[in-house]
């Protein structure tokens, strides 16, 4: 993961020295969390934040690659999903008129701590989740003045979140809907 975002900010940095202007950021927002296969599960509501860099290509072309701390996962009767990953999202952005764009892409996940379990009877059950998530990335952004963005993406899981099956949970998938506030230094 470590290269891969290497070779992301190296790539971002070559396209800069060509692109009309470089951007680069702090934004923190909110999630609404879900696993999609599975029933019986409720939304969590999580924190998310961390840095963005990108560059505009050309008047309606732009890339951007944020490094977010993010809460995720779902709450269900007999237990929960409370997953913490560090996502590397990485969008392609069409601006369709002045500061509003269109985003697009991957999302590279790491699962910096989940606290997963069933609570049957008595008896606690740990679900065991994979440690990697690889999502896909749709949505839609404002730039507006003063240097600061309006952000609201769906992340939708490609991967599964269990490792292992587990009692109703053998499949699902990261369902997360993000709003976010940003501001560029530059």
């Amino acid at each position: 993961m470590k290269k891969l975002l290497l070779i992301a900010l190296i790539g971002l940095y070559g396209l800069s020295t060509q692109a009309q202007g470089l951007d680069f950021g702090i934004k923190a927002g909110v999630n609404f969390a879900n696993i999609t296969d599975a029933t019986g599960l409720d939304n969590r509501t999580g924190f998310v934040g961390g840095l963005f860099v990108g560059a505009k290509l050309s008047d309606n072309l732009g890339i951007q690659v944020d490094a977010l701390y993010s809460q995720q996962g779902a709450e269900f009767d007999l237990g929960s999903f409370n997953l913490d990953y560090i996502n590397i999202p990485m969008v392609l952005k069409y601006y369709v008129a002045g500061g509003l764009n269109i985003q697009l892409g991957p999302q590279f996940g790491v699962l910096i701590d989940d606290d997963t379990q069933t609570v049957v009877g008595e008896v606690i059950n740990d679900i065991a989740t994979n440690d990697f998530d690889i999502s896909g990335v749709v949505g839609l952004g404002l730039d507006i003045p003063f240097g600061l963005r309006l952000e609201g993406r769906y992340n939708f899981g490609l991967t599964d979140v269990p490792d292992e099956p587990a009692i109703d949970f053998d499949k699902g998938k990261n369902s997360v809907v993000t709003l976010s506030l940003g501001y560029s230094f530059l």
